[in-house]
């Protein structure tokens, strides 16, 4: 294959530029925010499912801070009719003497119920506090999460700014190249880690970094200016420039 010597050196160009959309794309499959963002979203997740396990250990505990409170005024109208019935001094006196036994009765009952109702109470207390914590961490959570995703949008959006740049000066350059040198260039490209033409310099292959042997820079110093050499170590295509370092 041949090339006018200067579009060859336009590769490297068309390189540099390829390389930077690299760069570009693996910045934004990389972002630190990325991970971050991830963590946070299964920690919130985690704290989703204890909040919501809090909630309904809370709600469950209401009730039965409603049936404990129903229970006490239950016991407390009981004992207030019969203090009034007591206090009329109406009935025969075994009625009265049974009124007493009652009272004395619900006195007790209302006092345990009471102890059951205070207990439940400081349960409920308990599990609201905690549902309290669980949904202040969320809200923190939630703010840093969204600090993290309003940074990750600035950072690919500055990423997406200067991929358009790049494209267009890509634009600019690759149509001044022959397509089958294009066409080269993308093949080896995609074979060797996104590296298709490197510059051969002070006798060394640009691509693979390794030193030409003399054989290999006989060939080449012996090759037509137009034509594409290529490293026989790695196959990229190898650029010659004033800094080859080839022999005379």
């Amino acid at each position: 294959m041949k090339a006018d010597p200067a579009l060859q050196r336009r590769l490297l160009d068309l390189q540099a530029v390829d390389t930077r959309l690299d760069q570009i794309a693996h910045a934004r499959a990389t972002l630190p925010q990325l991970k971050d963002i991830a963590l946070l979203k299964a920690k919130g997740e985690d704290l989703d499912l204890d909040l919501a396990a809090a909630k309904a250990a809370v709600s469950d505990v209401q009730r039965e801070v409603e049936k404990a409170e129903a229970d006490v005024q239950l016991v407390r109208d009981r004992a207030a009719r019969n203090q009034a019935r007591l206090d009329a001094g109406t009935g025969t006196a075994k009625d009265l003497q049974a009124l007493q036994h009652e009272l004395e009765s619900l006195g007790r009952r209302q006092s345990e119920l009471e102890d059951e109702e205070l207990e439940v109470m400081e349960r409920a207390e308990e599990l609201a506090s905690r549902a309290a914590v669980l949904e202040a961490s969320r809200a923190d959570l939630t703010g840093s999460l969204t600090e993290l995703e309003q940074a990750r949008d600035a950072a690919l959006g500055t990423l997406a700014a200067e991929e358009q740049q790049v494209q267009e000066r890509r634009a600019g350059i690759a149509p001044e190249l022959p397509d089958d040198l294009v066409a080269l260039y993308e093949k080896v490209r995609r074979s060797s880690g996104g590296v298709g033409a490197a510059e051969l310099t002070q006798r060394r292959c640009g691509g693979c970094r390794l030193e030409l042997n003399q054989v290999d820079l006989n060939r080449i110093a012996g090759a037509a200016a137009d034509d594409v050499v290529r490293c026989e170590e790695c196959g990229r295509i190898m650029v010659r420039t004033a800094e080859s370092g080839l022999p005379a």
